[in-house]
């Protein structure tokens, strides 16, 4: 079991873009997440550290749209990042644009054999994490790494995920969490009892730390 350390600050993105860049130096595979929280936080760690060359980069979820759509999760790390490096990592980023069911198991056989070493997530307003939402098929998959099925919340999307087991094999994960909106999904994630109502909470039960960085507005259930 892993407790949460939940870190407030008025900025909690330069943390994150600290991580962020502390990782692409020592290198290894970084899971990247969708969210206007996170743009800052990668122009911010393309400022810190423009030489990503020792990392590859994965993607936690992504909408089944084209890469160049304004839903695309690729697309915005694209433009926050990817963008704005000097030196460009391997990335593997998934496939939107071909049927769900293809993309998944395009990147499920992708992920064979790869370790995560720091896994960035969002919360939505309802805990689900990346396309993981209370009572859909994809947040029931056990066996493979990653898997397709609808949105649970608008834009509705359907979507390309990696699966829980994927999730809890990460060894690190950090949350990037703001706005007042959050408040309640943070303590259902990451205070309350685990519930599979409330998808973020069931990554407690890894071994890997929890770091979850907030603003006051999220945080305010938990102050």
């Amino acid at each position: 079991m892993s407790e949460p350390q939940l870190h407030v600050s008025d900025n909690p993105a330069e943390p994150v873009a600290e991580l962020l860049a502390a990782q692409a130096r020592l290198g290894g595979a970084i899971v990247l997440t969708g969210g206007s929280s996170v743009a800052h936080a990668y122009t911010r760690a393309a400022t810190l550290e423009p030489n990503w060359r020792k990392v590859s980069l994965w993607w936690s979820d992504e909408r089944c749209v084209r890469p160049g759509d304004p839903l695309s999760n690729y697309g915005l790390a694209a433009r926050t990042l990817l963008d704005r490096l000097a030196g460009l990592p391997k990335v593997h980023r998934m496939r939107g644009e071909l049927p769900p069911a293809e993309a998944a198991d395009a990147y499920d056989r992708e992920l064979e054999g790869v370790e995560l070493d720091l896994l960035l997530l969002g919360l939505g307003s309802d805990a689900h994490i990346a396309s993981l939402f209370a009572g859909s098929p994809q947040l029931l998959e056990r066996e493979k790494r990653a898997t397709s099925g609808p949105a649970g919340l608008e834009p509705f999307v359907d979507r390309v995920t990696m699966t829980l087991p994927t999730l809890l094999g990460a060894r690190r994960i950090v949350f990037l969490v703001t706005g007042s909106d959050k408040a309640d999904a943070v303590v259902r994630a990451f205070t309350a009892e685990i519930a599979d109502d409330a998808p973020a909470s069931l990554l407690r039960h890894g071994a890997a730390p929890i770091d979850v960085y907030l603003d006051a507005a999220a945080a305010a259930g938990v102050q």
